[in-house]
């Protein structure tokens, strides 16, 4: 499995690294997830978080489609970018992604590429009305996962979605060693399937 975790200008990196901690852990479990590779993507070679943080990424604009899921965290930035073209545009390359993944408002940006139109979804609970007019129903719940779609809301979120994407991959007891690694007590409540329409 090729997964893209997706960076761009006014991210919260707290969605982005509560998500690749955990999920990162997967290379370690014997079962199909084994082998998982993963790259981190932007338009440019550094990206600055909404608090003046900067990272560099590994791949620049690669064609999201050559992955098996894509991962958007959320912030600022979104807002603007769900009105940037060429942003969009390389969004949208992910049409054909089996596994599109988000936390908090990068589902915005999954509904400004279009690939919302039919699905129920989440964000973080302050901008509900944001995502409105780009899916189905939105879902006032954590994680949603509506077909090989998966929404789930605010920041600390990121970390209760990477559990949950372990064990959809590896299972229940991989998930719990997981949560022993990072030495997180807490299991997500709110979560909500709906396996039609993936």
């Amino acid at each position: 499995m090729r997964i893209a975790l997706v960076l761009f200008n006014g991210a919260t990196f707290l969605d982005f690294v509560g998500f690749y901690d955990v999920i990162y852990r997967l290379y370690q479990f014997d079962s199909s997830s084994q082998g998982t590779t993963w790259d981190i993507c932007g338009l440019t070679e550094e990206v600055t978080d909404e608090l003046g943080m900067t990272v560099k990424v590994n791949v620049i604009k690669p064609d999201l489609s050559q992955y098996d899921f894509v991962f958007l965290p959320g912030g600022m930035g979104t807002r603007k970018l769900i009105h940037d073209k060429d942003f969009m545009d390389w969004i949208k390359t992910a049409e054909s992604v089996e596994y599109k993944v988000s936390v908090c408002t990068g589902s915005l940006l999954w509904g400004a590429a279009g690939f919302l139109k039919n699905k129920k979804a989440t964000t973080h609970p302050n901008v509900y009305g944001l995502l409105e007019p780009y899916c189905l129903e939105v879902v006032k719940s954590r994680i949603v996962k509506d077909g090989k779609v998966i929404t789930a809301g605010g920041v600390a979120t990121s970390i209760d979605l990477g559990v949950y994407v372990i064990e959809l991959f590896a299972g229940t007891e991989a998930a719990d060693l997981v949560k022993k690694q990072i030495d997180y007590p807490y299991s997500a409540v709110g979560i909500v399937e709906m396996e039609a329409g993936t």
